[in-house]
């Protein structure tokens, strides 16, 4: 691929850092508060059933409205509406440290949840639609987690820095935290505007044209793909139930545990850069599209490892355990969401992005609250099987998958610029 690895400071490389800049602080601000959302709602008595319930619905309709979404951005071609009302729903985050009722904070948490199903089909178009053929889209993807992950790093560290300044185990500790992340909400929007107006000076994103999106299909091999996510994700053990399990065992304290989480997130920002990289010179040397899906072999093995050290009683393996987890969301985040742009036709891509995360909204959903259910009645085995069959399946998936890129790389053309 002739310009895929030549990462100069062009436009298109400039527009990825800027959303790379959004992404970093909006990770600041919701992977912030998910660090602390579980301990803040178990001080509110809250079962880790229910905790998993609400986590569970929050994904699942954080990953299933992008469905509709993402068909709305690519009908009306809005995708700067969709990212300003997305991203601005991340007000609801600071607003959690403003109260102490579970109802309100469940309804903040839902909304957060919404916000990022509205804007993130149509960055993604954007930010897919910019590197195409330009810088590489695993390279494009890999930097935006990167950057995300940087956030997500900092983040959780606000709050243990406000554990360690005032204390940790007290409602006020935790509020203070949340109303600390509406400074970097606003840079966030500040960014967002400057984004916009850069975009539509340097004129880097294609203009959709509404009528051909009826004429485009998303193919067999996507939904043999969207299949796979599923599996491989119904089988992930959410951070939500391991920090419960930390501070229910008393393995870490309230300030540990959001420090954890925080290196998770930079092993995520570590892999997603080797993995995206790695993703385009796949792709360069198969001479296809599909050439790249061969990274995902590993996220079945690796996924379904982590119950085995996360739910245990060693502080250890606990945090190998979020060491894993912190490498499987880097490939998840990155080369799942590069695949969708070499997977979908353009005028169809924010409805493919949809579609991907419903799946993936939807396994998250059964998976955390089947885990949560099954974790307050001591049947951690049950996870540890739950866990194992999820990632056979998806084993299996890849395996057909696999079969069909390879069959229809063999009748098309190779990959532009190879």
């Amino acid at each position: 691929m002739k310009s895929a690895h030549r990462y100069h400071f062009s436009p298109a490389v400039t527009v990825i850092l800027i959303f790379g800049i959004i992404s970093l602080l909006g990770d600041m601000v919701y992977e912030g508060a998910r660090s602390a959302n579980s301990q803040y709602f178990s001080l509110l008595s809250i079962s880790a059933a229910q905790i998993g319930l609400v986590f569970g619905i929050g994904e699942f309709l954080g990953y299933a409205l992008r469905l509709l979404a993402g068909v709305l951005s690519d009908k009306t071609g809005r995708h700067w509406v969709f990212l300003f009302v997305g991203y601005g729903m991340l007000l609801v985050v600071p607003l959690m440290g403003v109260t102490g009722q579970w109802n309100v904070l469940v309804v903040l948490l839902l909304m957060e949840r919404i916000g990022k199903a509205l804007r993130n089909p149509a960055k993604d178009t954007i930010v897919s639609s910019v590197a195409e053929n330009q810088v590489g889209i695993g390279f494009a993807f890999g930097l935006q987690e990167a950057l995300d992950q940087l956030g997500a790093f900092s983040g959780p560290l606000i709050f243990s820095l406000t554990f360690i300044l005032v204390g940790s185990n007290n409602l006020g500790a935790y509020q203070l935290g949340y109303r600390w992340l509406l400074l970097p909400f606003v840079l966030l929007m500040l960014f967002l505007v400057y984004a916009w107006q850069r975009i539509r000076r340097e004129r880097l994103i294609k203009h959709v044209k509404v009528r051909e999106f009826r004429h485009e299909r998303l193919s067999r091999l996507f939904w043999f793909y969207t299949a796979f996510t599923f599996f491989a994700s119904l089988g992930l053990v959410n951070f939500a139930l391991i920090g419960f399990h930390l501070k229910a065992n008393r393995l870490l304290s309230d300030a540990n545990i959001t420090l954890l989480y925080a290196v998770a997130m930079g092993v995520d920002a570590l892999v997603a850069l080797a993995v995206g990289r790695y993703y385009d010179r796949a792709k360069a040397r198969s001479g296809h599209k599909t050439g790249g899906l061969i990274v995902l072999l590993v996220v079945p093995l690796l996924t379904a490892l982590i119950p085995f050290f996360a739910l245990t009683r060693s502080v250890g393996l606990a945090v190998l355990g979020m060491v894993l987890f912190g490498a499987v969301m880097g490939i998840h985040e990155t080369i799942m969401r590069s695949a969708i742009a070499d997977l979908t036709p353009f005028y169809k891509r924010g409805t493919g992005y949809g579609v991907f995360h419903l799946g993936y909204g939807l396994a998250f959903l059964v998976g955390a609250a089947a885990m949560g259910w099954l974790y307050d009645r001591g049947l951690i085995a049950l996870i540890f099987g739950l866990v194992l069959v999820s990632e056979a399946v998806a084993a299996l998936v890849f395996y057909r998958m696999r079969q069909i890129a390879l069959r229809e790389a063999e009748y098309q053309p190779p990959a532009a610029g190879s």
